[in-house]
């Protein structure tokens, strides 16, 4: 007898990537055969996100999308969204099972009849109930796996729901991280990113309660003793958690590469206090001078919000200008988006729609000049490329270990392959052209 296929599609973060992954595992284990979203399948399952407003109302387009596969398919909603809105979710057209935080690790134990339902059957825990860990990684891509070490957050931030849809900070055990990071690296897979929540707040929870046991900095000191792992990349860690240790450890690791994410949503101490940020921006200065300090050539990202409530032209100036002066690479610009339940849909000072439009669109623009700069400022020197397995228009794209897109005619024997290069030129279209390694005059390596 066939076996039933299954289909997955993720919204949002590297965490829900890597959620989604250990979830198709299980359907794995128990005789499904997994295909593409796009493909005839007996269930398709969506990984929601409910960061910001986009992401709610995707969710419809991808259940019609399933549904024009396959009218008689099970639709099961998993994710942040199905935790904070199942019923919502529940009454899309098509949609069959709601699950919540802890639920969604066990939704084969809800699927024994997949007959369609009129309206979509919830079960959906409170929250304050998701407070064990379950451990994920994501291996469909070949060269980069992303790594799950934290879940939850206890932070208050006042426009985030996240506490909301995942529960409080809790932490894999050590012991388990460093055995999923070996049966990663098994697998020849060349590149680890550590993902979660607050990856930073490590260690909290890892015993079911709030003692620290491991910190961070143990995490990373540890897995970088792990054998064959190539690369290892800290995805995004809050700047009043990246303390100095760490930024030493990766600047003389063996397997760390020298790229940091790092939020600071506004460049405006006062924007920041009424987003119940835990620092101001002077920190932020600290942290960057810091990393640069000990890697001059290191990429550093930025996740920044416009049209927060109360955020004035003079705010916004303020954010842009200082973005403007610091040392960094490239952001990540977010407009801000209400979210239901959380203290800044009560604020005063609401932005209109299309003023946080405009606010973002500048953003984007010095985004685009960071970046530009710090591609320039690469040029000349020695790097390692990971290439990807796609191809793209007749090339193959890969990254450097600080994050240099780079671009080369395709060939396919170049696919998850490490190499020494020299980065040449930038291309028209942004991404940086390079020789591989041969004898010749460079900039050294910092």
């Amino acid at each position: 007898m066939e076996n039933k296929k299954v289909a997955f599609y993720t919204l949002g973060c590297k965490l829900n990537y890597s959620e989604t992954s250990t979830i198709a595992r299980s359907f794995k284990d128990e005789g499904f055969d997994r295909v593409d979203f796009k493909e005839h399948a007996d269930i398709y399952v969506i990984n929601t996100c409910s960061v910001t407003e986009n992401a709610d109302k995707r969710f419809k387009t991808i259940v019609k999308q399933a549904q024009k596969v396959n009218s008689e398919a099970f639709v099961v909603a998993i994710g942040c969204y199905a935790q904070l809105k199942p019923e919502e979710l529940a009454d899309v057209n098509g949609v069959d099972l709601v699950l919540g935080a802890t639920e969604k690790f066990k939704i084969t134990d809800y699927l024994n009849d997949l007959t369609k339902n009129d309206f979509g059957e919830v079960h959906s825990c409170e929250i304050k109930d998701a407070d064990f860990y379950v451990g994920s990684y994501s291996i469909g891509d070949r060269t980069r796996a992303f790594l799950k070490v934290q879940d939850g957050c206890d932070y208050k931030c006042t426009y985030c729901t996240i506490p909301l849809a995942r529960g409080i900070s809790r932490s894999d055990t050590m012991d388990n991280v460093i055995k999923n990071a070996k049966e990663i690296s098994a697998q020849n897979i060349k590149e680890i990113v550590l993902t979660g929540v607050n990856i930073g707040d490590y260690g909290k929870g890892e015993f079911g309660n709030k003692k620290h046991e491991h910190t961070f900095l143990d995490l990373v000191t540890e897995l970088d003793k792990v054998e064959g792992i190539e690369r290892l990349r800290i995805s995004s860690i809050e700047p009043n958690l990246l303390k100095n240790e760490t930024i030493d450890l990766v600047s003389r690791s063996r397997t760390f590469v020298p790229h940091f994410h790092v939020p600071l949503q506004s460049g405006s101490n006062e924007v920041l206090k009424n987003m119940k940020r835990r620092y101001m921006r002077e920190l932020y200065v600290d942290r960057v001078s810091k990393i640069k300090e000990v890697m001059p050539h290191a990429c550093i990202g930025v996740d920044v919000i416009v049209g927060f409530p109360g955020e004035t032209d003079e705010h916004f100036l303020e954010t842009y200008n200082f973005l403007n002066s610091l040392d960094i690479s490239y952001l990540h610009v977010f407009a801000y988006s209400e979210r239901d339940n959380t203290e800044a849909t009560a604020m005063e000072g609401v932005v209109p729609n299309n003023v946080r439009a405009k606010r973002s669109k500048m953003l984007r623009g010095l985004s685009a000049k960071l970046r530009r700069a710090f591609y320039e400022n690469q040029l000349n020197t020695k790097r390692t490329v990971l290439f990807e397995g796609e191809n793209k228009e007749g090339y193959i794209h890969g990254f450097t270990e600080n994050y240099v897109k780079v671009k080369s005619p395709w060939n396919p024997e170049l696919v998850n392959t490490l190499h020494k290069v020299i980065l040449t030129e930038i291309d028209e279209d942004g991404m940086v052209r390079f020789d591989f390694l041969k004898k010749s005059k460079l900039k050294e390596i910092v």
